[in-house]
């Protein structure tokens, strides 16, 4: 065999590696970023749209969710994690003569204490508070309130499924004449499949149930997104639909769509 060829062929064995070393980094952050509390600075932009809102169904909202989750560690044995919510809204007609508004809606802020081993059985978990924060640009994008309470998140990685439940709880904190009192808890179980190429398949409830009206609002969101590479930085892109199984009397109803985009940050 002469020299060219044996370039060639090393060549090639040592892209084929640098390849799957690659792949298996990917399919490792996409397995992160199924965990709500994993250690990956991530920036994830995510979209919503609503139809079929108010009494009459004539009403939509779009909506794009920036959610910075921050990292911090607390010592050997915790992190804390920070968990944003900055919705930004276009909606219209969410109810008789209600027109449209475009603006920042109000801010959810969690944070998570963690431990960073797992329990005997394989389980992560962490805990701690959520804070809401009034800071929506319009009366009709703000509760105009501010809340805080509980919220915690336990969950399971085994092979290439991820399966656990995030929850919290917001109570009004600042309850003055004019202002909309907060009585709200959230339920997020979910239910994802990361292949080896990366993509993961999820499925979840962002269920909420309004103690002051007695009503929930339930969609189910069914998405794939895949992990990979634009010149130097990783992201995890993908979408998918949300049916409503239970909404509020002026909620909306039916079919809407996700679309996920997010910038990982690894260490």
């Amino acid at each position: 065999m002469n020299k060219f060829w044996a370039v060639v062929i090393l060549g090639f064995l040592v892209s084929q590696s640098a390849h799957a070393e690659e792949t298996a980094n990917a399919e490792a952050l996409a397995k992160k970023l199924a965990n709500p509390i994993a250690s990956l600075i991530s920036v994830p932009f995510q979209f919503n749209y609503d139809e079929k809102i108010g009494e009459g169904d004539e009403g939509a909202k779009a909506t794009l969710n920036i959610q910075p989750v921050i990292p911090i560690s607390i010592g050997e044995n915790w992190n804390m994690i920070s968990r944003t919510i900055l919705p930004l809204v276009n909606q219209n007609a969410i109810y008789t003569d209600a027109g449209r508004q475009k603006g920042y809606g109000d801010i959810v802020q969690s944070l998570f204490f963690s431990p960073t081993a797992l329990t005997e059985s394989g389980w992560t978990w962490g805990v701690g508070p959520v804070l809401l924060i009034p800071t929506g640009s319009d009366t009709e994008l703000t509760s105009d309130s501010w809340g805080l309470g509980p919220t915690g998140v336990a969950l399971k990685q085994q092979g290439p499924w991820t399966l656990g439940a995030l929850a919290n709880h917001l109570w009004s904190v600042d309850e003055e004449e004019g202002r909309s009192d907060v009585n709200a808890t959230f339920l997020q179980p979910f239910l994802s499949y990361t292949t080896p190429s990366a993509t993961s398949l999820t499925v979840n409830s962002e269920s909420t149930y309004f103690w002051e009206i007695e009503q929930w609002s339930a969609p189910f969101n069914f998405t794939a997104t895949k992990v990979t590479r634009i010149g130097n930085q990783m992201i995890s892109w993908g979408g998918g639909v949300r049916y409503y199984a239970d909404s509020t009397d002026t909620g909306p109803d039916g079919w809407g769509v996700r679309l996920l985009f997010t910038l990982l940050y690894p260490k």
